[in-house]
């Protein structure tokens, strides 16, 4: 069986196949030498947390769980013939495919984004980041200012770490094209960082659309909801943009051709099977799978026109989907009736600066620095091998003794 991508999910299902006792052989094919874990990248920016324990390397995670390695990326997959070629000029055939290659930062079209934004997705962009505050703390020109795009989750929370680090040496303004910050959210999550937001001075500006990113700076529309408004554009210097505006899939070419979603996923039936393959699933930013649905659905039943609500995006729903992967892959194995995916919605976690955060979740809420404890024990529990989690632990135990 091969695995195709080394983040939440794909590691996490390799290594439950590993584990289980009659487990296939099981290679996974990542090209990063890191794992990374997206959701801790925040505490990294600011030093709370440390290199190794948000991003072990590969070759000590996988050490002596029967889990092979190839450090090439997959770029084309012809599920016709179960075969797959690598960046490497390798041909490897599959008895089984799972699909995990994540997402990458989505520009949505805008001018400027790749030439000119930061994104918030590797050690390298945090590495730039943390340049870019000891510059900005050491210059303390007047109105110094940065720009975050997006105040979803990762935008809020990146806003927050900044504003914090910064220290007042800039203006952190957070642009959001729709009505509210944290859509979807929950409405004590989103309280919070409302008064979070307001404690730091960060400018949190709604109903703005960006019409193009600069070198130095924004062009917006206020007021405009799509990108075929007609509202005048506002010009916003910036000493730089972060761009935090959405996940696009990283799906290899297929074939045949597979109708992608409108999002560019890959359409999944109930049990997480490629729609359109054999011996194919998917999972986490790349696959597009139902939430509901009936799970006597064929893997070659064609796309309906209206897709039902998929599952979010999110480390826990990857988490859940890698169980129920694992487990259908067994069933294969065995010809067993393979089990629908069901999500169970375990709540939601924000951190929202340095030492705060706020979660809501298993019949309470909670936000301060309480709230930061329990959402660094969460991801503890979630994080990828137990010698590694071991490790994490007593760091951290060592610190608050």
């Amino acid at each position: 069986m091969i695995v195709v991508g080394g983040g939440f999910g794909g590691l996490t299902t390799a290594l439950t196949l590993a584990a289980a006792t009659d487990g296939p052989p099981v290679l996974l094919i990542e090209p990063q030498e890191r794992f990374l874990f997206l959701p801790l990248l925040y505490e990294l920016l600011s030093g709370e947390l440390r290199r190794w324990q948000i991003a072990p390397r590969y070759a000590d995670l996988l050490a002596g769980h029967g889990v092979a390695w190839l450090q090439e990326r997959v770029v084309t997959i012809n599920h016709a013939e179960r075969e797959l070629r690598t960046d490497g000029d390798r041909t490897l055939n599959y008895s089984a495919l799972v699909i995990a290659t994540g997402g990458r930062a989505n520009s949505f079209g805008v001018p400027g984004v790749s030439e000119h934004a930061l994104a918030f997705r590797s050690l390298a962009d945090v590495e730039r980041l943390q340049e870019l505050v000891r510059r900005l703390r050491l210059r303390l020109r007047p109105l110094q200012r940065l720009a975050v795009v997006g105040a979803g989750a990762s935008g809020v929370e990146l806003a927050c770490k900044l504003a914090d680090l910064l220290a007042g040496a800039a203006v952190i303004e957070l642009v959001e094209q729709g009505p509210e910050l944290l859509p979807g959210s929950k409405a004590f999550n989103r309280e919070q960082a409302h008064l979070a937001l307001q404690q730091r001075d960060v400018r949190l500006r709604t109903h703005t659309r960006v019409a193009a990113v600069l070198a130095d700076g924004l062009e917006l529309q206020r007021g405009a909801d799509d990108a075929s408004a007609t509202a005048p554009v506002e010009s916003l210097r910036c000493e730089a943009v972060i761009w935090t505006g959405g996940v696009a899939p990283c799906v290899p070419a297929l074939n045949p051709p597979i109708d992608l979603d409108r999002r560019g996923r890959l359409p999944c039936d109930a049990e997480l099977r490629v729609i359109g393959t054999e011996g194919v699933f998917a999972l986490g930013d790349a696959a597009a799978c139902p939430l509901g649905g009936d799970a006597s659905q064929p893997a070659t039943a064609t796309v309906p026109a209206t897709a039902p609500a998929t599952a979010p995006a999110t480390a826990q729903v990857a988490y859940q989907q890698a169980a129920c992967v694992a487990a259908n892959l067994q069933h294969l194995r065995r010809n067993d009736a393979l089990e629908p995916f069901q999500w169970n919605d375990l709540g939601e976690m924000l951190g929202l600066g340095v030492g705060q955060a706020t979660l809501t979740g298993m019949g309470f809420t909670l936000a301060g620095p309480a709230a930061f404890q329990l959402r660094r024990l969460a991801y503890l529990a979630r994080l990828p091998g137990p010698l590694h989690r071991l490790r994490v632990a007593g760091g951290w135990l060592a610190e608050w003794l």
